[in-house]
């Protein structure tokens, strides 16, 4: 079976309606042997803030030290969203494999009048891949209600309902109270309580039918209490979270062991708005009630919670993508989210408010209308989905309002590109009303158009069969896709305009086999530069967002016209913005791979940098850590003893000072002694670090890594190597330029080594130019690493290996090779661009 026969059987299951019960959903996990028995699941139910809160219970566990599985709905732009594992979505080899495995079972039960539906089929693929993947605890939100959900098919350890408002009535019932008892089906045997910040009659509901409940609030009643104190950066807010603790309450409340001493938590979210206080609290209870599970002497520190809080990201929930103009996604769906993000909007200073809006059919949208701030124009839109209602019946809504400035459009990529034309540098843009609206919009804006080098039909072959074209498809295509190629993603409505211009123009279009409208499809476009030309020039007059496609075509294929970049002809002022730049590796360690201690005495260090800078260095990377596989960590304190007197010593050297740390406090210590580069190998994961760099406006190296240190043989399943590093260094930028670090200050490291087989390294190696789609310089790092230990078994004989490796990266385009031996890399690199450029031999 081919994956895109799989998710179209899966994505057909949309067809079957919803049946009160779990018996379906049971027998699938029957059929497939009752996976999960070892695991530890968290239930996480309510009106809203489900998956924020999952979110960050799984975040919080994760940085606890367990391994997590995390399964949400919907999803923003591909199914392997919804599945994900230490952070990781589930791959399409995965989602295949199961089709294949269920499909007959699934037909047969079609057959027998008893289908299942899409939600209950893709929870049983959540639980299903959790159990292949061993993890110790996974999150499940529910889908609709609780006691009915295919979720409820789990025993869970722990679980809440987060709040309760009239949502779904034809399923779940007219009232709150009715509601709020089939939400309180999904509280865990045995003594553990149900957690919930649900109030009033919501709260008296899930007492009477679930009994021990631990609830958290805000004014100071509740069995947890929780405060926000407001935004304090444009993407963090601060709470706090207190509860007595195991040990210190006399009131018979059953808090979690692991918070026997109580709790009085001051911490960071990347997360806005009030209501994210009490998501923050409900998710610090349920990781406690967890871990209780597991633990027989359970404990979570305050450090441990701050940092999986504070790393928590949750794309589209409040996310503001940039700040002139201010611009905002929430994919809120009720009036009560639409509330919360109108209180949070009103936190930010800004002029005039534009909205982009688009619903379902299903949702009140008068009432979520009239929750809005007043716009100042609004354009309304259809995402696209069967569900989403016509722009015009939301159009009036508005209207109703008394909003004078109303267009009815259509595609949501569409609605942003016109409303963009509207905002000024000092307004807001708004995009709301549905997590597909957003979904969309954050494709439209995130979506990497990324360049392929296509010199024989063989990887023609194997680039077409990355995006699961058929195999019809490759065959009539391979030999013609031997051109310039660009893949990239888009919605099936695009997808057809494309398949159809661009052969007309002379060029090749091959999509995924995937045929669900509404879902993202994979393409390839091959032709030459005039036809890709011509291709952009007639896109620009289409709709469905097809003109920022073509804008970001012309980019990416460097078509622009004369003039639009003034950045070539300045001076180069960085080390690599002429040619590939040669970083010299100082490691000030103990410990490093091949040369820990040799350099670990301060002297020796700084004639070593003296040495370095001779032999042609024109970067130094400073390090005090060792990130080799099983290295022990060190501390803050005696990390900063070791590198900032040797960056004190070097800093007045020719030469550009990089501080390779992972700590935002050693990497301030060393900026403030004379580095001029920060060089994190966790890809600016701690936001504290983002924090830093945007504050001291230094560039930075942001590395793609599983772990650091490296743990010892774990493996990571990719689906492609490249491609699946790709997303996420660009949901990292996504990141830093949210925190006000921005893209032209990047460096991105695709961490050879770090998670990645010899093989998978190699292959990283060789298609370095598609990194060019993130639009930042391009770091490589192979310097005598066990990548090559197939050539030369042992670092002290990898020189030769290493050199070769590095005029390959430097003849498919890295700005900087991170190099132990610089003198015979300088050269390789030299030689490189004396081929490239012959008339500069000399210069």
């Amino acid at each position: 079976m081919e994956y895109h026969e799989a998710v179209d059987f899966l994505f057909d299951l949309r067809r079957f309606q919803v049946r009160p019960g779990i018996e379906s959903a049971a027998a699938l996990r029957g059929e497939l042997d009752d996976p999960g028995s070892d695991i530890r699941f968290v239930q996480v139910a309510g009106s809203n803030g489900k998956g924020s809160t999952a979110k960050l219970a799984e975040s919080v566990l994760r940085e606890a030290g367990y391994s997590v599985g995390l399964y949400t709905s919907p999803h923003l732009e591909t199914l392997n969203e919804r599945i994900q594992v230490d952070g990781r979505p589930i791959t399409d080899r995965a989602i295949t494999e199961f089709v294949e495995r269920v499909k007959p079972w699934l037909i047969d039960r079609a057959a027998d009048g008893e289908p299942l539906t899409f939600f209950e089929v893709v929870t049983l693929l959540g639980i299903w891949y959790f159990d292949r993947q061993d993890v110790d605890i996974a999150v499940l939100e529910v889908g609709l209600g609780g006691e009915f959900d295919a979720t409820s098919v789990v025993d869970p350890v722990a679980s809440c309902v987060t709040t309760v408002s009239l949502e779904h009535t034809s399923v779940l019932g007219d009232t709150i109270e009715e509601i709020a008892t089939t939400k309180a089906k999904v509280a865990p045997d045995g003594e553990t309580p149900l957690v919930t910040g649900a109030t009033g009659d919501a709260l008296a509901a899930l007492r009477a039918d679930a009994g021990d409940v631990l609830t958290v609030g805000t004014d100071g009643t509740t069995d947890v209490t929780v405060g926000y104190d407001g935004r304090v950066t444009t993407t963090e807010s601060q709470i706090s979270v207190t509860m007595p603790g195991a040990d210190a309450n006399d009131s018979g409340v059953n808090y979690p062991a692991a918070f026997a001493d109580g709790l009085d938590l001051s911490a960071r979210l990347a997360l806005l708005g009030e209501h994210q206080a009490l998501n923050a609290g409900i998710a610090t209870t349920l990781a406690g009630q967890a871990i209780e599970s597991i633990e027989s002497e359970p404990t979570l520190d305050t450090d441990t919670l701050r940092r999986g809080l504070r790393n928590s990201h949750w794309p589209g929930r409040f996310e503001v993508l940039d700040t002139a103009p201010l611009t905002v996604f929430d994919g809120a769906h009720n009036a009560d989210a639409i509330a919360r993000v109108a209180e949070t909007l009103s936190t930010f200073e800004y002029d005039d408010l534009h909205v982009v809006f688009g619903a379902m059919h299903d949702k009140p949208h008068a009432e979520m209308v009239a929750a809005l701030p007043t716009p100042t124009s609004v354009i309304t839109c259809r995402p696209n989905l069967d569900r989403a209602e016509d722009p015009a019946v939301l159009a009036r809504c508005f209207e109703n309002e008394g909003i004078e400035s109303v267009t009815a459009g259509e595609a949501v990529a569409d609605a942003i590109s016109k409303a963009e034309t509207r905002v000024g540098p000092n307004d807001c843009l708004l995009v709301t009303g549905s997590l597909f609206a957003v979904g969309e919009a954050r494709s439209a804006v995130t979506r990497l158009d990324i360049p392929k080098r296509v010199d024989d039909t063989e990887t023609a072959t194997e680039v077409l069969d990355g995006i699961h074209a058929t195999a019809a498809d490759i065959e009539a295509t391979r030999e013609d896709t031997v051109h310039r190629t660009i893949a990239t993603r888009v919605d099936d409505r695009q997808a057809a305009v494309l398949r159809e211009r661009f052969p007309a123009l002379g060029g090749d279009c091959v999509s995924s086999g995937v045929t669900t409208p509404g879902e993202r499809h994979e393409i390839v476009l091959s032709g030459t530069l005039a036809e890709f030309r011509a291709l952009t020039t007639e896109l620009a007059e289409c709709g469905v967002g097809l003109p920022a496609i073509a804008a970001d075509l012309r980019e990416q294929l460097g078509l622009s016209e004369v003039g639009d970049a003034n950045s070539e002809s300045a001076e180069p002022s960085r080390p690599w913005d002429d040619g590939t730049a040669v970083m010299g590796i100082l490691n000030v360690t103990p410990d490093s791979f091949y040369d820990g201690g040799d350099f670990f005495d301060r002297e020796a260090a700084i004639e070593q940098a003296e040495s370095l800078v001779e032999s042609g260095a024109d970067i130094i990377d400073i390090g005090g850590e060792s990130t080799r596989p099983g290295a022990e960590p060190v501390s803050v304190e005696a990390e900063i003893d070791r590198v900032v007197p040797v960056i004190d010593a070097v800093a007045e050297l020719d030469v550009a000072i990089s501080i390779d740390t992972r700590k935002a406090e050693v990497a301030e210590a060393a900026l403030d002694a004379g580095a001029d580069i920060v060089n994190d190998v966790t890809g600016l994961d701690d936001s504290a670090m983002r924090e830093l760099v945007a504050d001291r406006e230094v560039p930075v190296i942001l590395m793609h890594s599983i772990d650091a240190p490296v743990v010892p043989g774990k493996e990571i399943d990719y689906d492609d190597v490249v491609e699946d590093i790709l997303g996420v260094l660009n949901e990292r930028l996504i990141l830093a330029e949210k925190a006000g670090i921005p893209r032209e200050r990047i460096i991105v490291d695709p961490g050879l080594g770090f998670g990645k087989t010899s093989a998978e390294s190699f292959e990283l190696l060789d298609r370095l130019g598609e990194f060019d789609a993130l639009g930042c310089p391009v770091l490589v790092g192979h310097s005598r690493k066990s990548m090559f230990s197939e050539i030369d078994s042992q670092p002290d004989d990898r020189l030769e290996a290493t050199v070769a490796a590095t005029a390959l990266a430097a003849e498919r385009g890295a700005d900087i090779v991170r190099v132990h031996d610089v003198a015979a890399n300088r050269d390789a690199v030299d030689v490189v661009a004396a081929v490239n450029d012959p008339d500069s031999i000399g210069e």
